[in-house]
């Protein structure tokens, strides 16, 4: 196998030599100037050579004019063929370009807002895909009654990640906090399906976070037990025993003695 050897450019000393033509080209198109000293030269090819300008523009620090000239075949008069404004070393540069699919955040959807997905989008799968216990469930789908598209394995394990990552999730200091886990509360309502497990929603009003998805493992100071009101006694009147009572006299003292006869301490056959 041989290797496949590059042959190194010849710099054509015409197209090198064409200096003030170079700079001539760049300062038509700009303001006097923002044309600094020449940086050197590159060959593209034969003759074809790049010279470099030093940018003076201020809001174009680190960047550099490029302008290629050329020379045809036999030819004496050199050519300019483009003129452009490059980055150089340190040059400030735009952020690297990310689609606006992207760059949506939670909450950046208001009302009317469109948001399409994608045909291929690997969050997606055709709603046949879906299986179920139930015969009925999967005749459905065959009748075209069903979802065109349900949640795929992998749009699933994203939902997962960032559930149990977020501020739902155990590693928050709301839950670090709480006395128990969602998982063990009374409104704490499991997600049906494959998420029944791992996650739930809160139904407890004077949580935060009520009617969101919470993980298991989460938890927050209004859980259903964490601290059980004692049962409150109401108080009740006095029983008044109405079958048997004394009557005395004002200012007289009770006789407590008064239900025993005296003629009872008597011996029997005494006259």
């Amino acid at each position: 196998m041989s290797r496949t050897r590059s042959r190194a450019v010849v710099l054509d000393q015409a197209c090198v030599a064409a200096v003030d033509l170079a700079r001539a080209a760049v300062e038509e198109n700009v303001r006097p100037g923002d044309v600094g000293d020449h940086l050197g030269v590159e060959g593209e090819g034969d003759r074809v050579v790049t010279h470099y300008f030093a940018c003076l523009d201020r809001a174009y620090r680190g960047w550099r004019w490029a302008v290629t000239v050329a020379r045809a075949s036999r030819a004496r008069n050199v050519t300019v063929s483009e003129v452009v404004l490059l980055p150089g070393a340190g040059a400030l540069m735009p952020p690297q370009w990310v689609p606006w699919s992207e760059r949506l955040l939670p909450g950046d959807l208001g009302v009317g807002d469109l948001l399409p997905t994608s045909d291929d989008d690997d969050r997606l799968a055709p709603g046949f895909t879906e299986t179920d216990d139930d015969s009925d469930h999967q005749m459905i789908f065959e009748y075209g009654l069903g979802r065109a598209r349900v949640l795929s394995p992998i749009g699933r394990d994203r939902a997962v990640r960032r559930w149990h990552s977020g501020e739902s999730g155990p590693h928050t200091p709301l839950a670090h906090a709480a006395p128990a886990q969602c998982s063990t509360c009374g409104f704490y309502w499991p997600l049906a399906g494959a998420l029944r497990t791992g996650f739930g929603v809160c139904a407890n009003e004077y949580a935060p976070d009520d009617g969101r998805v919470v993980a298991a493992d989460h938890g927050c100071g209004a859980h259903s037990e964490a601290a059980v009101l004692p049962h409150q006694v109401e108080p009740t009147s006095p029983i008044l025993d109405d079958l048997s009572y004394d009557t005395a006299e004002n200012g007289a003292e009770p006789d407590l003695a008064g239900s025993v006869d005296d003629t009872a301490s008597e011996p029997l056959g005494h006259s």
